[in-house]
């Protein structure tokens, strides 16, 4: 009896392939389609990346590593000067025309680099001292007609010719001219040349502005 109230219930049939919901093999795969419009054109490539500024720090000790170098190169001996410049320009500019500070320029850069801060300290020393001495009363000079040109601001021919024995005797430690044994005979005439260069400067420049009684008795003498 009980297995006459079983009623059998229908088996649906299975689905066929073409009832069966597609999917694609492809479908966790991101499909890109083409613009139509874009054909023919290229990607703009991604911008450079900007590449850091170094940090003010470093670039001070950067500069100051190179004016340090030991023995003197030649970056080490523009390097130095063009910061010596830089600072120094208001003595600079009162002692040298425009034109003369390229010639000014070029004579510290070989100074640095044959005989390094010794041999520039002697061409600045040579330069103050004599400036000064040459700005003397220069009011009166220039009454008188002794006065340098351009208030006694000294062009590139005063330069160079202050300069021309110690040039040839730089050029000569660079390159090592005789070795070592003529090393200490350039080093004494670099020094040799900026001094007596400087002791005519002054002594003529002081002679100028208080030498009444050496002129009037030198110009007896003449007569």
């Amino acid at each position: 009896m009980a297995s006459s109230l079983l009623i059998p219930l229908p088996i649906s049939p299975p689905l066929s392939p073409l009832h069966r919901p597609l999917r694609s093999q492809n479908a966790d795969r991101v499909i890109l389609t083409r613009n139509p419009r874009s054909r023919g054109r290229r990607t703009p490539p991604p911008p450079p990346k900007a590449t850091p500024l170094p940090e003010p720090a470093a670039l001070q000790d950067s500069l100051l590593d190179l004016v340090r170098a030991s023995p003197p190169t030649w970056e080490s001996a523009v390097a130095s000067n063009l910061l010596i410049f830089v600072v120094g320009s208001p003595i600079l500019l009162s002692g040298l025309a425009a034109s003369g500070i390229g010639a000014a320029f070029l004579l510290g850069t070989l100074s640095w680099r044959a005989f390094g801060p010794s041999g520039f300290l002697i061409v600045a020393a040579y330069f103050v001292i004599g400036t000064a001495a040459t700005k003397l009363k220069i009011t009166q000079k220039e009454a008188l007609g002794v006065a340098e040109k351009r208030r006694g601001r000294r062009g590139p021919g005063s330069v160079i010719g202050s300069g021309a024995a110690g040039c040839v005797c730089a050029f000569l430690s660079i390159y090592n001219i005789g070795g070592a044994a003529s090393a200490a005979l350039w080093q004494l005439g670099f020094i040799a040349s900026f001094c007596t260069k400087l002791s005519d400067t002054v002594s003529s420049e002081i002679g100028k502005a208080y030498g009444k009684t050496t002129t009037g008795t030198w110009s007896q003498h003449l007569r």
